[in-house]
């Protein structure tokens, strides 16, 4: 197996220290570090999103491979920011006001990570004021909105009201949580919905590509 095909595994298997190891080993042998992050950390994410999916995998699993995941690019950050490589595309999430469940938040935003998004996570409990704020602010590619209990899906709707008549830079809205349906995004005006993190990061990746 090369260098690269076995960083994959390691990031799959959720092996931190290994991860690092091979991501140095890989720069040390001239490999180039978006390639690094192109050839095996985006698809070895990939694959964790896609066994997560088919319930070969559970949710510990997933946060281990992040975690070898993130220990690669400890390594490789310093080299891609000295070359000026920076992820194409950015993403703020957010849980919705008078929601403070971050549990599926914070696996949207491990698997956006994985798909080389840069993500700015704005926590829970966020007001929609503050969604059209960081928009202004990070002119990001897409924003993603959750919510866990049924009594702040009304506050999703007023945040998706909001960020489309604040006149804000053009952005792609997604949402998604427990109580979330395909037909409640569509009703929001929403321009995405997934039921899971792995879903989200296929979903998101496609919305920013297609815009």
């Amino acid at each position: 197996m090369t260098t690269l095909e076995q960083l994959y595994q390691a990031v799959i298997d959720g092996k931190n220290k290994d991860a690092r190891a091979l991501a140095q080993r890989a720069l040390d042998e001239g490999a180039n570090p978006g390639d690094i992050v192109d050839k095996a950390l985006v698809p070895a994410m990939a694959a964790v999103g896609e066994r997560f999916k088919s319930n070969e995998i559970f949710v510990p699993e997933m946060l281990v491979a992040a975690r070898a995941m993130k220990e690669a690019m400890g390594v490789l950050e310093p080299r891609l920011v000295a070359a000026g490589i920076t992820p194409k595309y950015t993403a703020l999430i957010g849980t919705v006001q008078g929601d403070l469940h971050d549990i599926g938040k914070n696996l949207v935003a491990v698997m956006w990570r994985g798909s080389n998004f840069r993500v700015i996570d704005l926590g829970s409990n966020v007001p929609a004021t503050k969604f059209v704020s960081a928009i202004n602010e990070h002119r990001p590619h897409l924003v993603g909105l959750s919510a866990l209990l049924t009594t702040t899906m009304p506050a999703m709707v007023e945040t998706v009201r909001a960020i489309r008549s604040a006149g804000c830079p053009p952005v792609k809205i997604m949402v998604g949580g427990a109580p979330i349906s395909q037909q409640f995004a569509d009703e929001v005006g929403a321009d995405g919905f997934a039921p899971d993190a792995a879903s989200a990061a296929e979903k998101a990746r496609a919305l920013v590509e297609s815009a």
